[in-house]
């Protein structure tokens, strides 16, 4: 088997682990993630702010001993703060951001061993279901379809381990950030439940506690390595999330149940979804009823359209938060062309907003999880899709004229086309994102599925069954990388 194969053969674990028998070496398989970014960047725009020279370095040194060692790795553009790796957090207003100290999340995979060579894209502020910031000079694509978006805002991080640039990236999630990219390129997204991963020492929360980090990958064992060696509060977190029983490892080997399985056909309010996304779920529904758990439809009566409004209210004052206090920072106004239409008008509709509406937004949310909860004193697991569409065309959620409110709250809006991620960054609950679905002109869709507070081992068991009762990973998109690679 040559290099290239192997690398595509080879999950995150796998690749560790020929590192450790000695059948390939981390400078191998840097050359081989940097030919495929040579190779495929070009048509995907997905990876930025490369530093081979700091991978290399980190190589000669000597990596930690950890469970990924040896294993090409990339930061998302947003968040993941690491002295070594400047950020463009999506906007022209950061472009090359430097950073005086390394967020706990970047420590904790670096200590895990994997060689980070670079940063991944993602939309201005992380805003939206797509990633076409201008500071990248155009979107990136979507391997299974070039015209069509890999989601956002982990857009960058999925387009990149979908056409098998790497095996495994970081990701962030604050409305379906993971969850919506995964779905959009064929991939496995998981959100843990609320602080179970560190936010700082940079920042205490994001917001509102609705935003946490996560990963995109090919098999439920690396987002389960992964959330091992980075779960956990840092040191002062203003809060924690449920200790675990065991390890997100140690869940895959689960054979829980028979679970209570609630599943809706259509959103969280009652409208409908598109055809190929109803059929995602139906024929989800099917496989579990196979596996021997006992389906029910229903759907949760919370007020996910209150809820919907308050989160826009907390996302409007977390981007003028960042964008004002930037600029405070240099001493200077804002220039034409630093921002983009959608983070503009989320600082003038942010003006409009008190301390005491935003305040009762967090309460809002809030009382949306207790809502959520109840529903789930009924049920085990909720099925849903992830999307009420198939990945959106380039072009229908950029950030080019559009106004903040309309952006996500109107008609053809970002809740209307995500309208079940959100609900589970609110409530706090674990969730993830399955790719079990495609459509008939080859477009993936994913299904999701969210488990009560806390309950994030029981829900990647569940994932870890689905995966081996219906395996995804030898499915890979039009866009990957062919190319003859020495023997080893």
């Amino acid at each position: 088997m040559d290099i290239s194969e192997l690398y595509d053969a080879s999950d995150a674990v796998a690749l560790a682990d020929h590192v450790a028998k000695g059948d390939v070496t981390p400078g191998e398989l840097l050359d081989e993630a940097l030919a495929r970014v040579a190779a495929l960047n070009p048509q995907l725009n997905a990876v930025t702010l490369l530093r081979e020279e700091v991978a290399r370095r980190m190589i000669e040194e000597g990596l930690p001993e950890g469970p990924l060692k040896g294993v090409p790795f990339l930061l998302k553009d947003l968040g993941a703060e690491a002295m070594e790796f400047p950020s463009n957090n999506g906007s022209r207003l950061f472009a090359n951001t430097r950073y005086g100290q390394d967020s706990a999340i970047y420590a904790r995979l670096r200590s895990a061993g994997l060689v980070t060579f670079g940063r991944t894209t993602s939309p201005e502020g992380g805003v939206g279901p797509t990633t076409e910031a201008a500071v990248y000079g155009g979107p990136t694509r979507n391997p299974w379809n070039l015209d069509h978006t890999p989601g956002g805002s982990s857009g960058g991080a999925a387009a990149a381990v979908a056409a098998g640039i790497l095996p495994a990236a970081h990701g962030s999630d604050g409305g379906g950030s993971v969850r919506i990219p995964a779905s959009s390129c064929g991939l496995f997204g998981f959100k843990a439940t609320r602080a179970r991963t560190p936010d700082g020492p940079n920042v205490g929360e994001g917001w509102a506690g609705m935003a946490i980090d996560g990963f995109l990958t090919r098999s439920v064992r690396d987002t389960a390595v992964l959330l091992d060696v980075t779960q956990g509060p840092d040191l002062g977190a203003p809060y924690v999330a449920p200790p675990l029983e065991a390890s997100f490892a140690a869940s895959l080997a689960r054979r829980d149940g028979p679970f209570t399985i609630a599943f809706t056909t259509t959103t969280l309010t009652g409208d409908p979804i598109a055809p190929e996304c109803r059929a995602a779920v139906e024929s989800a529904a099917k496989l579990l009823e196979s596996l021997g758990h006992r389906l029910v439809e229903a759907r949760p009566q919370a007020d996910t359209a209150g809820m919907m409004a308050a989160w826009t209210k907390i996302v409007g004052c977390g981007t003028a938060l960042t964008v004002e206090s930037a600029v405070r920072r240099r001493g200077r106004p804002l220039e034409d062309g630093e921002i983009e239409s959608v983070a503009r008008s989320a600082v003038d509709y942010a003006r409009g907003i008190s301390g005491a509406d935003y305040l009762e937004a967090v309460n809002k949310v809030h009382a949306y999880g207790r809502e959520m909860a109840g529903f789930f004193q009924h049920a085990d697991f909720l099925l849903t899709a992830t999307l009420a569409e198939p990945p959106a065309k380039l072009g229908r959620f950029d950030h080019v004229g559009r106004d903040y409110l309309a952006y996500r709250m109107g008609p053809d809006g970002v809740f209307a086309y995500s309208p079940f991620t959100a609900a589970f960054n609110a409530s706090g609950q674990p969730a993830a994102s399955l790719p079990l679905h495609w459509t008939a002109d080859g477009l993936p869709v994913g299904i999701h599925l969210a488990a009560p507070f806390g309950h994030d081992e029981a829900l990647l068991g569940l994932c870890a069954r689905i995966e081996e009762a219906a395996p995804w990973a030898a499915r890979r998109p039009p866009i990957a990388f062919k190319q003859d690679r020495p023997k080893i």
